[in-house]
């Protein structure tokens, strides 16, 4: 059993807390990914799990075995980092080849590891050349090939993507899904795009200051945010957070925006909600629930308004516009045949039951 266990694990640098007495568990054979903004500690976080960095405070259990003063290379882990950090003058074979070689491993059963991770990842035909001749893609797949022969108990990923133009970042994703699928090795993957850790992840860690902030599946991080950072950085684009203060309209809650209009709250939430009537909040909505009107109905939780466009960006099957509503400038998906031009008024409609509420003093979503 390959589970990772870290108990109130602290690292600090002087004076500076950089890991915040982390409490994670991952499971045997999971994949979990670490995202957050930089300078969050996901990265010092994944070091000491690796021993490149040693805990202040805590405990670190890696198949139930204590691991706070075994070296690196006792652990049975395997890193790929960002930079790929392969042997320039060295072939391909042999990059993958030397972490085997460094054990006394059997040169036959070494052949068999590199040729067989190289048949995974796609690159038999590269076994005989340098790194100065391949692209960024085929060198990360032989940072990861290295980390294969190893058969380690887990995988740690360092934003192994962070190098790689676009379209190859998107190929890279599914191959390592598709990876871990086949291999069913644990995995610790760190990285700060939220679009990675979405489409990799089977959970999420949401770290913030050194802390944190949420850890579940990535629809709970997306339908059930407990924090505006969380609902904030998950998704893209990115959540509207508008100010407004609940009200009572008509015997209903409703949230008034100054400038604005009033907008229903659902029956569904208004229990949830009722402590917070008259106060001051954040009306927490995604671009993607802000939409045009022409295909919803009014009523079932959806509010009907109308803004004057002030920017228009295409993106292809959806259309993103900014308005104003009230003083603030917020922003919505809409389909590209129902866009308006630059200053030409527009009907919206808000998915209402999507809607999270925000308490302004804590920060957590109610």
């Amino acid at each position: 059993m390959a589970e990772v266990v870290l108990k109130k694990v602290r690292k600090t640098f002087g004076k500076i807390v950089a890991v915040h007495d982390v409490d994670l568990n991952v499971a045997d054979k999971e994949f979990v990914v670490l995202v957050g903004p930089s300078g969050c500690g996901k990265s010092t976080t994944l070091r000491m799990v690796a021993g490149l960095e040693d805990l202040s405070a805590g405990e670190i259990y890696i198949a139930g075995q204590l691991v706070n003063d075994m070296p690196p290379k006792d652990r049975d882990v395997a890193m790929v980092f960002q930079n790929y950090a392969l042997y320039p003058y060295a072939t391909v074979y042999e990059n993958m080849a030397f972490g085997l070689r460094v054990r006394k491993v059997h040169k036959e059963e070494i052949r068999r590891r590199v040729e067989a991770a190289a048949e995974t990842l796609g690159i038999s035909e590269l076994l005989d050349r340098r790194p100065k001749q391949l692209s960024g893609g085929q060198r990360q797949r032989v940072a990861i090939g290295r980390a294969i022969v190893r058969d380690p108990k887990v995988f740690l990923f360092d934003e192994p993507l962070s190098n790689l133009d676009a379209k190859l970042r998107v190929q890279m994703r599914t191959e390592i899904k598709q990876l871990h699928q086949n291999l069913g090795t644990t995995i610790l993957y760190v990285t700060h795009d939220q679009v990675e850790a979405m489409t990799l992840a089977q959970r999420i860690v949401v770290m913030n200051a050194g802390k944190i902030e949420q850890i579940g599946t990535p629809q709970d991080m997306y339908e059930r945010p407990q924090s505006r950072f969380v609902a904030g950085f998950i998704g893209s684009p990115s959540m509207n957070f508008i100010s407004c203060r609940l009200i009572e309209s008509a015997g209903c809650l409703a949230v008034r925006i100054e400038g604005g209009p009033d907008l229903p709250v659902p029956s569904s939430k208004t229990e949830r909600y009722r402590p917070y009537l008259g106060k001051d909040v954040f009306l927490g909505i995604r671009p993607e629930h802000c939409t045009d009107s022409r295909h919803h109905e009014p009523g079932s939780g959806m509010a009907g308004f109308r803004v004057r466009v002030d920017v228009v960006e295409p993106l292809g099957m959806d259309t993103m516009i900014h308005f104003r509503l009230g003083a603030q400038r917020i922003s919505s998906l809409v389909d590209p045949y129902a866009a308006k031009e630059v200053g030409e008024g527009m009907e919206l409609m808000m998915d209402m039951r999507k809607m999270q509420l925000i308490d302004p003093i804590s920060d957590r979503v109610v």
